[in-house]
């Protein structure tokens, strides 16, 4: 047991504290035994109060907006830019025939050069910019066929 002496208003007291089991505690003030229940302590309670999403758009008569993917134009293949940024240099010719892995164009974007892979294999249809062209996200660059 571990003792204290306290005093309170003038008056000295002898306080023992023994056991505590299971918030309850063994004391004995000036030699008289007591049993001591003590508060349990509270973990404290974290809120968070994270932003909801934003509904998503709706058409005018209620339904979803769903973006479908493009329709397929007779086998033509569409090469677009996957970020924004400015033409350096077009690697092809109308009428080139080009592998997947082929480099078509060159993306500058933040200061870095991307180079942009035909992705499919075919013949160059169409070049649809021109070195130094400022193309955002999704822009067409080439069609092959």
């Amino acid at each position: 047991m571990k003792e204290y002496k306290y005093k309170i208003n003038g008056n000295t007291y002898k306080v023992a504290i023994g056991d505590i089991d299971n918030n309850i505690a063994e004391v004995e003030v000036n030699g008289v035994p007591y049993k001591v229940e003590l508060d349990k302590a509270k973990k404290p309670v974290t809120i968070i109060n994270a932003p909801r999403p934003s509904a998503a758009p709706r058409t005018a008569d209620g339904g979803k907006v769903i973006s479908k993917p493009a329709a397929k134009s007779g086998g033509a293949k569409k090469v677009v830019s996957p970020l924004p940024g400015t033409v350096v240099s077009i690697a092809v010719k109308v009428g080139d025939t080009v592998k997947a892995a082929d480099t078509v164009a060159i993306l500058e974007a933040m200061k870095m050069e991307n180079a942009i892979h035909a992705g499919h294999d075919g013949v160059v249809k169409s070049i649809d910019v021109n070195p130094g062209d400022a193309v955002l996200e999704g822009a067409l660059l080439i069609t092959i066929e």
